[in-house]
């Protein structure tokens, strides 16, 4: 059996979000609707006190800000969204369009074809967050979306030039200095100032996640994302202190972030948790780690690795790092996991933050049923069928007449008949000319 040493507490781990969220973002949503742009400039004027002539950046405005970037912060930009964009690029080559011939004369075909228009959302507000510039907008300009509107708030009633030069340096068509529930539903449902988007990609708070979640169907979204969260698998040749960084390295995301660690060695276990008490109160971001840890923490002793990777599965957890003699057993005995972090060498931060790999990632279980965010999500799979053979034509006519009168289709059925009769068969007792 488990040996629990450390247990989230009951209220962080009883389900459900806060019902306000959800009661204030339906009704900032129907402002918006109804209002437009003075909707959008009144939320934020009170969220974020920004009340700008525009929100969206000129061409000038965006070169003098950059201009104020180091140098060395645009390098290391533009190395990161390298990465990010040979990452995409080599799943861009991965998909594939064909055309077959089932038939004689019969083609069939499929092709990747990109959305028209995505809304990327940079989150900010206590942070400049740089990377998701990287993950939304490079990404979608590698799967060829015409037009990408990018949206990120002011910091404190400054602007985020770091983020910006992000956004440009990826490729945005249009970036606007505008944040939260306001700012991903003006590209939802479009304003007066903001046309409306196809899809909506990036991380946010619980309210810009809650919008997204009541706008997906009007328009498409990533994923359904919440807190981010860590899990750590480690065994007895894993470094306790280096176990210790890496998981208070993601509890600095947020107060109800979850940190989790499951090892093979009690020692460790052990280990870890001294080193996790002498670590935090040194945290500059102590105000997030310290409550996510104490609320969502868990160390977890088993028996076998085998009965690690089994209980890490039913996490599902968004980032899965696999602290062991051979992490790459993982590949193949996990299957629950948005992203998996191999060995001592690499760590979610990386992930994070540099090695190419998208960070939106799926939360709360999603990892059951989706991946995280990928080029193939600007990318919609389309088909398309050709006849050129009467013959096969006429054949497929007969069975298609046959097959939608069993479902009492009597238009299908027509459908089918008129073409067996094109191709010289007889003519349809219904029809009257």
């Amino acid at each position: 059996m488990p040996e629990i040493l450390k247990a989230p507490t009951p209220a962080a781990a009883a389900p459900g979000g806060d019902p306000g969220v959800k009661a204030r973002v339906t009704e900032i949503i129907g402002d918006i609707r109804k209002r437009g742009d003075a909707a959008v400039a009144e939320y934020s004027a009170k969220f974020d006190q920004w009340e700008p002539e525009s929100f969206r950046l000129t061409p000038e405005e965006i070169d003098r800000i950059i201009a104020g970037v180091p140098q060395q912060v645009l390098d290391d930009i533009r190395f990161v969204q390298q990465q990010v964009r040979t990452f995409a690029e080599h799943q861009r080559n991965s998909l594939g369009e064909f055309e077959v011939e089932t038939l004689p004369g019969v083609r069939l075909g499929q092709k990747q074809v990109p959305i028209a228009a995505a809304g990327a959302y940079v989150p900010g507000g206590r942070y400049p967050l740089t990377a998701s510039a990287h993950m939304t907008i490079v990404t979608a300009k590698v799967a060829g979306v015409a037009r990408v509107a990018a949206c990120t708030p002011p910091i404190r009633g400054e602007i985020p030039a770091a983020t910006v030069a992000a956004m440009h340096l990826a490729g945005a068509d249009e970036i606007y200095l505008l944040g939260g529930v306001q700012a991903v539903t003006a590209m939802a449902v479009g304003t007066e100032s903001i046309p409306r988007v196809d899809l909506l990609a990036g991380p946010g708070n619980a309210y810009v996640a809650e919008a997204k979640r009541q706008l997906f169907g009007e328009v498409g979204i990533d994923l359904f994302a919440g807190p981010t969260e860590v899990l750590v698998v480690a065994d007895d040749t894993a470094d306790p202190f280096v176990v210790a960084v890496d998981l208070l390295s993601q509890a600095e995301h947020g107060p109800d972030s979850p940190a989790v660690l499951i090892t093979t060695s009690r020692p460790l276990a052990t280990a870890v948790l001294e080193h996790v008490d002498q670590l935090l109160p040194g945290m500059p971001t102590r105000d997030f780690a310290e409550p996510a840890w104490r609320d969502h923490g868990e160390v977890i002793v088993v028996d076998s690795l085998d009965e690690a990777f089994a209980l890490a599965d039913t996490y599902a957890s968004e980032h899965v790092q696999i602290l062991t003699a051979q992490p790459r057993q993982a590949l193949d005995k996990m299957t629950q996991y948005g992203a998996l972090f191999l060995g001592a060498g690499t760590c979610v931060s990386y992930g994070d933050k540099v090695i190419g790999t998208n960070h939106v990632l799926p939360t709360r279980g999603a990892a059951r049923y989706t991946g995280g965010l990928w080029v193939g999500k600007y990318l919609k799979t389309v088909t398309y069928q050709e006849i050129t053979d009467p013959a096969s034509s006429a054949a497929l006519g007969e069975v298609c007449g046959r097959a939608a009168r069993v479902e009492l289709f009597e238009g299908h059925a027509r459908s089918g008949d008129v073409r067996v009769a094109a191709a010289g068969g007889p003519r349809p007792s219904w029809a009257s000319r």
